[in-house]
């Protein structure tokens, strides 16, 4: 496949990504959130590492094979989706729920360069001094879609990990209680 064919793959990844965001979203907003949470909260850890690992995979290929050079506000993003790989990797092999914040803040960290990264690019003037006047923020490598560009596809990432994170069970529903506990004496 080529450059284009992969761009096309990622936005149609993307627009994926969109979707389970905004079926969380309305699942929260309509009182289905807890049959949501009881039919995607087994599988949600793994859904998380998998959108993860498809955007570094997917960073990785556009600046080391389609040559696309990331600019610094990419950097920043890359720095917040990049740890989330082995960590929710991790944190999905033993079922460890306890990740649900540390991911919910990396990746909402992430979400925030990835808006104002998608600014930049619709307005330059916003750029200041911070970015390499070689390789500007402001540069739009390719669109699909008529919206989709690489911060935006980056946020669309974020998104889904978050949405998938919050829908992940809670550390304490998943414990069974200690040998010790109180409910036994």
């Amino acid at each position: 496949m080529d450059t284009e064919a992969y761009t096309l793959l990622f936005a149609v990844l993307a627009v994926v990504a969109q979707a389970i965001t905004v079926v969380c979203v309305v699942a929260a907003a309509t009182g289905r959130w807890a049959k949501l949470r009881a039919r995607l909260g087994p599988f949600s850890l793994w859904a998380a590492f998998a959108v993860a690992a498809t955007c570094m995979l997917g960073s990785l290929y556009l600046s080391e094979i389609a040559d696309y050079p990331p600019c610094r506000l990419c950097w920043f993003q890359r720095i917040a989706m990049y740890p989330l790989v082995p960590l929710l990797g991790v944190a999905a092999v033993r079922r460890d729920q306890n990740i649900r914040l540390y991911g919910i803040v990396l990746a909402g960290l992430g979400s925030i360069i990835s808006m104002w990264h998608m600014l930049v690019e619709r307005y330059p003037d916003l750029e200041g001094s911070s970015c390499d006047p070689i390789n500007p923020c402001s540069i739009i490598w390719f669109e699909r879609f008529g919206y989709l560009t690489i911060p935006t596809m980056a946020l669309s990432g974020f998104a889904a990990i978050i949405a998938m994170l919050a829908v992940s069970p809670t550390a304490t529903s998943t414990r069974s209680p200690s040998p010790n506990s109180e409910e036994e004496h």
